[in-house]
């Protein structure tokens, strides 16, 4: 079964179109109109192995916050649609990541729950026309959105742009981890019976 999710999702603020496959192969397109955000992008996807086009049009006139918040509502809903009724997934990821300076870790739980930790203070306002108060909020929409646990902890680094990388990376990483399947697992792994 392909697990797979196209979202499109309009307001005043922000159009976007994606299209996410998570048994895919790392192929992306990603066009947000922020340079560095279109890199973190394609980095989730090749690291977390997932097939992943994104076209966002949003109003940079004003600042990012809008394209970036709005492209992890949309992913967050594409990864709820895509893991479906979450039946032999392990439910569970995590992983501690290095990028030169930086060591982050991400630990995930398709729980159906929606909660965000996020312990990382970058020593830059921007890299490139990302404002780097941005990353939190990244992850707090696609906590709510998907409805999953998502702890990051960033435990080391002095670069803005390997700390930011590491952190997505990490996550792509704890994601594939959750998203994949265990034979051992034959409905859902959770005592009450349900995610």
């Amino acid at each position: 079964m392909s697990r797979k999710a196209d979202i499109k999702r309009v307001t005043k603020e922000t159009s976007i179109k994606l299209s996410l496959e998570l048994d895919g192969e790392g192929k992306s397109s990603v066009d947000t109109g922020i340079g560095f955000f279109n890199h973190m992008l394609e980095g989730f996807a090749k690291h977390g192995f997932f097939d992943m086009y994104i076209l966002v049009e949003g109003d940079l006139y004003v600042d990012g916050h809008h394209t970036v918040e709005d492209a992890g509502i949309v992913l967050g809903n594409a990864i709820k649609e895509a893991v479906c009724d979450k039946k032999g997934i392990k439910r569970y990821g995590y992983f501690v990541l290095p990028m030169d300076d930086a060591l982050a870790l991400c630990a995930v739980d398709l729980c159906g729950r929606p909660y965000l930790v996020f312990d990382a203070d970058f020593p830059n306002d921007m890299v490139g026309d990302l404002d780097t108060s941005l990353v939190k909020e990244f992850f707090y929409a696609v906590s709510y959105s998907a409805g999953m646990n998502i702890h990051i902890k960033l435990l080391n680094g002095e670069n803005s742009h390997h700390m930011i990388e590491a952190i997505f990376k990490a996550f792509a990483k704890a994601l594939d981890e959750a998203v994949s399947y265990d034979e051992r697992i034959k409905d859902v792994l959770s005592t009450k019976g349900s995610l």
